[in-house]
């Protein structure tokens, strides 16, 4: 089987990408994940991550990131986009399992992206009985009261200090509703030692899903989103109402263990499996 091995270079202010297998802009910023990120055609995204806005385009397989720079793209985006991981071999190992196999044959173009822990706290905290665009106006109000201006237009995420530092009544203008004290504790907590970040990050999933649900109006699927899609860890399984029901229908009501260790990306390809089913 080929090596997968990924490369980049810098040309005329970009740095393009080359090798990147299952890698789609819309599959990866259009699949609930993220929250800032949006098309502006069929081969071109820009978003705001990481304190800074970035155009992302990818077009014959080479994935173009403008106006930036090899040691940026080394040092930010490498990790962001999860290049490094070989998508292919994991889509081999779920596979053993039929519905699983077809689930990653329709989606195979979903990377997990590795947002900053804060911000995928906050924006799942945010997500709780919530639909994808009035997560993405909460968000982008939140960035707009809160946020430090950026010189391309837009703003950055609020930092968990500028947060922490609010009560719930100066969220008003967010709209943000019953979730605001939510978004403070989690601020407060994330700074002062109210969750060890070092644990969430190192422990056990079932310790870490624990340590995060500490945090007032935290609960199962909040944790699992944000230690699958803040903290990266790919075991993680966060179960909304779809994959509950998929849990059921195709697998007995018990993940197959082929996926285990991937269960944060299977569960990604089956999500959106069955929503285009069900369109």
């Amino acid at each position: 089987m080929k090596k997968y091995q990924p490369y980049a270079k810098e040309k005329d202010g970009n740095v393009l990408v080359f090798g990147v297998e299952h890698f789609g802009l819309k599959e990866t910023f259009d699949c609930g994940q993220a929250f800032r990120w949006q098309a502006l055609d069929d081969n071109t995204w820009v978003g705001i991550a990481l304190g800074r806005k970035l155009r992302v385009g990818r077009n014959d397989g080479v994935i173009t990131l403008y106006d930036c720079t090899l040691d940026e793209y080394e040092a930010k985006w490498r990790g962001y986009l999860d290049i490094d991981r070989d998508y292919g071999a994991i889509i081999n190992i779920i596979s053993e399992n039929e519905t699983l196999k077809n689930a990653a044959k329709e989606n195979s173009g979903i990377r997990i992206l590795k947002q900053d822990k804060w911000e995928a706290l906050c924006s799942f905290i945010i997500s709780q009985n919530n639909n994808i665009p009035r997560i993405m106006g909460i968000v982008e109000r939140l960035c707009e009261h809160f946020g430090e201006p950026l010189s391309g237009g837009g703003y950055t995420f609020p930092s968990a200090e500028k947060i922490a530092a609010l009560d719930p009544e100066d969220l008003a203008p967010v709209r943000s509703g019953f979730r605001a004290r939510y978004i403070i504790d989690g601020a407060r907590k994330y700074l002062n030692g109210g969750i060890d970040l070092e644990l969430i990050s190192t422990a056990d999933t079932d310790t870490a899903r624990a340590e995060l649900m500490k945090i007032t109006g935290v609960g199962v699927k909040v944790a699992d989103c944000t230690l699958l899609f803040g903290f990266q860890r790919i075991d993680a399984l966060p179960k909304d109402v779809w994959i509950k029901r998929a849990l059921e229908e195709y697998f007995d009501g018990h993940f197959p263990e082929c996926a285990a260790p991937y269960a944060g990306i299977a569960q990604q390809y089956l999500f959106n499996y069955i929503r285009k089913q069900n369109a």
